[in-house]
């Protein structure tokens, strides 16, 4: 399991520093006893400081979890940077993004903070407390209590202003310090003369008291546990003995008074309640502390290794009662794989493999494979070759040829099976500067990330949680992919035909839409070189023939006016060169065209029209078709196919669409009577720019869909 032992100690990261700062802090060694202790038993452990940035370092850490995936969990040690109830901030926090963590929520702690509150509340439950008055300033009346008596800061924690008092000059001086140092009431309080016990509290419904531990104060100073005692600046040895000298009789009742108290102010998982015990054996609960200390000498830690647990022992109980309390068992379950169903054993790996998922991603991001690197396709190949070889599948000579297209298959072979296809190079403009892999919470960034890197990542972990489940071997599975996309396919195009009439169903493995949307239908593109020529004409000249460029652009005007939204055509020059002699006006002109269209039938159309519109005058007009890729019709099969996709991913809580897109892909290649699905990929963003991106999420969510998806067409074709 993933914990992140949140802290404070350095960090002040805060828009401002403002309130009363926090004077409690962690030691160093604790917090690297407490990681150790977790890396012990395999926990995968991180210590972060509970700051303004925790809510990002945790999701880096812990990202979004899928339906059923267990999450991680925080252990929280943090007393807060500043402010009032500081200890509420970090579980606060935890609670709103929704982190599990160990320790009491955010109103436990709150209520135990509040001295004031918690010995109300203690009254109300009839848990013996000593006798008590508030002053709220300088100006007080003396409160109707005999002297000697405690004065402490109504909201303050480890023993902060402290001090026994014997008389009224001493109350109002003291008093003063605290209005002064922490700007808040300040609570007195009945002395109780006699001997201070302390007793853990250590799980939950029902909780369990730890032996109880006295506070041994030496013969020298107050009986009382000041802040400089446990800072070691009073000059004194004040520690703690455990079990304390007190009969059974009297040890089972503080137990019992302590879980009361426990109980009292709504607390989790461990809390300490301090105590007094007079001469007459009268017990009085003084406060509760509900983040108690780890720290090696503290007296909780002894408490719980008197009861059998040493440190290490400790800190993973406390991750043991906090996981039951919030998932009814002490660990996460590990299914046993010959028992549970094969898709239980596919979600379980796929949700155990998510750091191993995207630490694959980077290291193809790190893969350079422009349409235009011809030494970088080859490197990127041979990586996905080694992967295929690995997982046993074998290369398929018929539709590779080593240059432009490479295919494999499974032992059963790909015939009436399942094809998935992508493209290794990426098409992405070669002057743009390299761009690194990065992360943030919600998003992996990368050259080619979504086009191509996280879909073979994809590709690849969906044939290993098929093997892992020992179905791969046996399932009819194609894996074919091409290197000239950024090429418009020309050349691979004939392969990746012939490969598609072997099977029963084409996944292509481009990426997704947001919001989470794969392709069913898309439309066809067309690519023309245009070519206008005619006389040169001096700069200025006068003459019955128009400038060619007023011309071209008349004509380009034309053909944008073929474009239709209803009947989702688009035509528009996306390039255009001049050449001219000096002096003189452009003379020839070279234009890219593109369009798309939804069907064979209205592309032939379509072409004709623009031919009809580039002709005539006293101009050349030459127009070549550069390349045609066909539409991805919406047919029957396809929307049965994502129907099949979109179950499986209604039963893990996936949210899934389908759409129709404006680009084209190898998906119009597939014949009309093998169903096709498009967009399976990650959802991204920015495709083909700088700053191209995944959604971090949808990696492992495809990429389940994607398992389960082909595993339901093995279970449909037996």
């Amino acid at each position: 399991m993933k914990v992140a032992v949140i802290y404070n100690r350095e960090s002040q990261k805060v828009i401002n520093l403002f309130g009363v700062p926090n004077r409690e802090k962690y030691g160093l060694t604790t917090i690297e006893r407490i990681l150790n202790a977790l890396k012990k038993v395999g926990h995968h452990a991180i210590a972060l400081e509970g700051d303004k940035d925790l809510v990002d370092n945790l999701e880096k850490f812990m990202p979004r979890v899928l339906k059923g995936e267990r999450p991680g969990i925080a252990f929280n040690l943090s007393y807060g940077i500043q402010g009032q109830a500081r200890y509420t901030h970090v579980p606060s926090i935890l609670e709103m993004v929704g982190i599990p963590y160990v320790g009491s929520g955010p109103l436990a702690h709150s209520l135990a903070l509040d001295k004031v509150v918690a010995k109300m509340i203690f009254v109300q439950e009839g848990i013996p407390t000593p006798e008590y008055a508030v002053l709220h300033n300088s100006s007080f009346e003396m409160p109707k209590m005999s002297f000697p008596l405690i004065v402490k800061p109504k909201n303050e924690a480890v023993s902060f202003g402290i001090k026994i008092v014997n008389d009224e000059d001493e109350l109002r001086e003291a008093a003063q310090v605290i209005f002064d140092q922490f700007q808040q009431p300040v609570l007195v309080e009945q002395y109780i003369d006699g001997i201070e016990i302390n007793v853990g509290i250590l799980g939950n419904n029902p909780a369990e008291a730890l032996l109880p531990a006295q506070i041994s104060f030496g013969s020298d100073g107050p009986k009382i546990y000041t802040y400089e005692d446990k800072v070691k600046t009073s000059g004194r040895d004040v520690g703690a003995v455990c079990p304390a000298q007190i009969d059974e009789e009297t040890t089972i009742k503080a137990q019992q008074i302590a879980i009361d108290a426990f109980n009292a102010l709504g607390c989790y998982d461990c809390a300490r309640i301090d105590m007094r015990i007079d001469n007459e054996g009268n017990i009085y609960v003084l406060e509760v502390n509900s983040l108690p200390s780890l720290g090696q000498n503290a007296s909780y830690v002894l408490a719980a290794k008197h009861m059998g647990l040493e440190f290490d022992d400790l800190v993973n109980r406390l991750v043991e009662v906090a996981s039951a309390r919030y998932f009814g068992t002490p660990t996460p379950p590990m299914l046993d794989d010959s028992e549970s169903a094969p898709k239980e054993q596919i979600f379980n790996f796929l949700t155990g493999e998510r750091d191993n998922l995207e630490q694959s991603v980077q290291d193809w991001c790190m893969v350079s494979s422009r349409s235009n690197d011809s030494v970088g396709i080859i490197t990127a190949v041979e990586t996905l070759s080694n992967t295929m070889e690995e997982l046993g599948l074998k290369p398929v000579r018929e539709f590779s040829d080593k240059r432009d297209t490479f295919c494999w298959e499974t032992k059963a072979g790909m015939e009436e099976g399942i094809l998935l296809i992508g493209h290794i190079d990426v098409p992405i403009n070669p002057y743009l500067a390299f761009e690194a892999f990065r992360s943030d919470p919600e998003f992996l960034y990368g050259e080619g990330i979504g086009s191509s890197r996280a879909p073979l990542v994809m590709l690849e972990y969906t044939l290993k949680a098929l093997k892992h489940i020992g179905k791969l071997d046996e399932m009819n599975i194609g894996v074919l992919y091409y290197t000239d996309e950024g090429r418009e396919c020309i050349d691979s195009e004939d392969m990746i035909r012939k490969a598609c009439k072997m099977v029963d169903k084409v996944i292509v493995l481009r990426p997704g839409i947001a919001p989470d949307k794969v392709i069913t239908a898309r439309r066809g593109q067309r690519s023309y070189r245009l070519i206008v020529e005619g006389e040169p004409k001096r700069l200025g000249a006068k003459g019955r023939k128009l400038d060619l460029l007023r011309v071209l652009y008349g004509k380009l005007d034309q053909l944008s006016k073929l474009s239709t939204r209803k009947e989702r055509i688009a035509v528009s020059a996306v390039d255009i060169k001049t050449e001219a002699h000096p002096g003189m006006i452009p003379h020839r002109a070279i234009v890219q065209i593109q369009m798309t269209y939804p069907s064979k039938d209205k592309g032939v159309q379509l072409e004709k029209q623009i031919k009809e519109i580039l002709s005539g005058d006293d101009f050349k007009w030459m127009l070549a078709r550069q390349s045609d890729r066909p539409p991805m019709v919406e047919r029957k099969t396809n929307i049965k196919f994502f129907g099949q996709m979109e179950q499986v991913a209604a039963d893990w809580d996936i949210p899934l669409a389908r759409e129709s897109s404006l680009m084209p892909s190898v998906a119009g290649l597939v014949p009309p009577s093998v169903g096709a699905l498009c967009g399976v990929g990650p959802v991204a963003h920015n495709i083909y720019t700088s700053r191209e991106s995944i959604e971090r999420i949808s990696l492992v969510q495809r990429t389940l869909l994607l398992s389960e998806l082909i595993l339901e067409q093995e279970n449909e074709s037996a």
